[in-house]
């Protein structure tokens, strides 16, 4: 009998050690799990960037800007590029919203035809910030300029080289950007309300040559064939204000012809030293991406900010380039 009792008491205190073993591995887990839960790195901000094109240095810019940026500060950026295409601006979305991004950053090529994008971003919850280019619908907000003041800068400075205020003459060509673009309409409404109202001013409006050298250098040989007695030449950027330079150049008319651009390109900011270009409408690029990037974060940290920020701008000529040339710069930086 104490034989039986001893035994059983034998395999009660087996059964209690083994049930505590038990629980103690169970618990030393369960410290193990928190103790990686707590060394887990925060998963990365991730930004989609649909950006209307990269056939032009100055969205090359402001993309290298951009992505620049958000490796600063720890997040990544996907970008992709539309091509001038409002199909595959809305594709494109819809594709960088399916690889899960948090925020999406817009340069839509056209203010209402991206609303199939804008519409897909808001389903899945995607807040957006536009930048250079506004959308017609509301947003988080949009980063850029005041592109009809740039256009005025432009026109007021045009006004000036060709005899000022009441007494400016001459025919002026104008260069102008994408068909339908908001930028394009901007810069060419803002420049002609400066130049309007000059009896002695006329214009003639060339075809749309998409902000690209090539097609202004194609387009401008024929204009200034057609308009010999040509004055001035007013183009939406610089890029195709230096492509009618180069045809200038070719007839033996450089410095002969003034020229006005818009976006401070450092190429046409060294024209200007040399003579050969007379002003340029200050955009910075870098700005603008660093500005647009730095937004997006705050936006998905539950920041506040107004419809529209402006990066501000400003008119380079030969009085003042000399501050604003940098050969180590594609444009010229804000001061």
């Amino acid at each position: 009998m104490k034989k039986k009792i001893l035994v059983g008491l034998f395999l009660l205190i087996g059964l209690s050690l083994l049930v505590m073993g038990c629980g103690g591995n169970s618990q030393s887990t369960s410290q193990q799990d928190n103790k990686q839960e707590s060394t887990q790195q925060p998963k990365k901000i991730v930004i989609g960037f649909s950006q209307v094109t990269l056939d032009s240095p100055f969205y090359v810019s402001l993309m290298d800007a951009a992505k620049a940026e958000a490796a600063n500060k720890g997040a990544e950026l996907i970008y992709v590029d539309a091509q001038n295409d409002i199909k595959k601006q809305n594709a494109d979305v819809q594709d960088l919203i399916t690889k899960g991004i948090n925020v999406l950053i817009l340069n839509p090529s056209n203010p209402s035809g991206v609303n199939p994008a804008l519409d897909a971003a808001k389903k899945a919850n995607i807040p957006v910030v536009t930048v250079d280019r506004p959308t017609e619908t509301k947003v988080a907000t949009f980063v850029g300029r005041d592109n009809k003041k740039m256009g005025e800068l432009a026109g007021e400075q045009a006004v000036a080289l060709l005899g000022g205020k009441g007494k400016a003459k001459g025919k002026i060509i104008e260069l102008q950007g994408d068909a339908g673009g908001k930028v394009m309409m901007d810069r060419r409404d803002g420049f002609h309300l400066a130049v309007d109202k000059e009896p002695g001013i006329k214009v003639v409006q060339g075809p749309y040559c998409d902000y690209t050298r090539s097609k202004a250098v194609k387009a401008f040989q024929d204009l200034l064939q057609a308009n010999p007695d040509v004055k001035l030449v007013y183009a939406h950027n610089d890029d195709m204000a230096l492509g009618a330079l180069q045809v200038l150049q070719q007839n033996s008319l450089a410095g002969k012809v003034k020229i006005v651009g818009v976006d401070g390109l450092i190429e046409a900011i060294k024209a200007i030293q040399d003579g050969k270009y007379d002003a340029t409408v200050l955009n910075d690029p870098q700005l603008l991406g660093t500005t647009v990037v730095d937004t997006a974060l705050g936006v998905l940290n539950g920041e506040n900010y107004p419809d529209f920020i402006d990066a501000g701008t400003g008119l380079i000529t030969k009085e003042n380039a000399a501050q604003y040339y940098n050969d180590k710069l594609v444009f010229a930086a804000a001061k």
